[in-house]
Formats: structure tokens, sequence, C-alpha cells
């Protein structure tokens, strides 16, 4: 998938090379993505199990021109039962000088156009700090909408920090 000289594409292992090095600390995850030190293992694994595509979600690597940039995420989520309320989740984590040229919203904009095209789920939602105005800005850009604020929903450093809702529905994307 190529749109706005970003692309997506199934993460390789050098993709994971980067993502351990550039996402380590606060500094490659920014402040509003970092939860703390991780192993790189599960991912690994997880790699050489199912290329991080599954059911349930999966990550792609994000490129522009020819460099990876960041990944993009997504997960099953849920308003209700499983089987008939479920929905996808995206995230996306770009290296510190991707950051603030535009490449979060042409991936974000892809990868809602992919769970569309290749899933059944009628919307696709994501969730930023609600003092990520860049990354608001983005999601916005990309057509989601903001649906609300979701209070003392995440904990991280060390204290609960509220998240802004933005969502995109299947009869919305490309409009």
């Amino acid at each position: 998938m190529t749109a706005g000289g970003v692309s997506l594409r199934p993460v390789t292992g050098e993709d994971l090379d980067l993502f351990e090095t550039a996402f380590t600390g606060e500094e490659g995850t920014g402040a509003f993505q970092w939860f703390g030190f991780t192993s790189a293992l599960r991912m690994r694994r997880r790699h050489a199990e199912d290329g991080l595509l599954g059911p349930d979600g999966g990550v792609l690597s994000v490129v522009a021109g020819r460099d990876t940039v960041g990944r993009v995420e997504w997960f099953r989520s849920t308003w209700g039962r499983m089987d008939t309320s479920f929905c996808w989740t995206v995230a996306i984590g770009l290296v510190p000088g991707a950051r603030g040229r535009g490449f979060g919203t042409q991936a974000q904009r892809q990868l809602a156009r992919y769970l569309f095209d290749h899933t059944r789920a009628q919307r696709v939602q994501a969730w930023t700090d609600v003092r990520n105005l860049a990354e608001q800005r983005a999601l916005e850009k990309a057509g989601f909408t903001r649906e609300g604020v979701l209070r003392a929903a995440q904990w991280r450093g060390g204290r609960w920090h509220d998240q802004v809702l933005f969502s995109i529905l299947r009869d919305e994307e490309g409009s």
C-alpha cells in the first residue's frame, strides 16, 4: 500500500532491529507512549510465528521512500459481544526524525483503508493523550472523528492520564 510517499508493508527482521533501537526509551517513543522497559522477545517470537499478522491484530512497517520510519498496529476491541460488536483499535509509533512530516496521517489513513478492505469491521478507533495535539491533528487529517474524552483511562509515568477517543466508520473512509 502506498500513498503520499508513505507505504505500509509487513515487518522484516531489520525493522525489528530498528524498533528495538528506536523505541527502547522515552526519547524514542515520546512522552505519550513511554510505558517503561519491555522485552523485545515477545515481538520477535510472534514475528517468527506469524509475521506479526494474525486474526486478532497485527503490525505493519511504515516506509517513507526507502526508509522504515515506524510502525502501525491494530488489535481487536469490543463495545459489546466480540462476535457481533468488535472493532479495530489502531496505534502508531514513528521514529523521532519522522515525526511532524505527515507520515503518521498517511499511515493511519492507509491502515484504516486496509482494515476496511480486508475485514468486516464497521469501526476503526484510536485514542491518544489529551495533551498529544500533534496526534489528534494527524487523526483528524486521516479522516477520524473526535468522539470524546476517556477520563483517567491510561496508566503511564506513575499516574492516570485522560485520553481522547477518535473513530472512523466504514462509510466515512475515503470521503
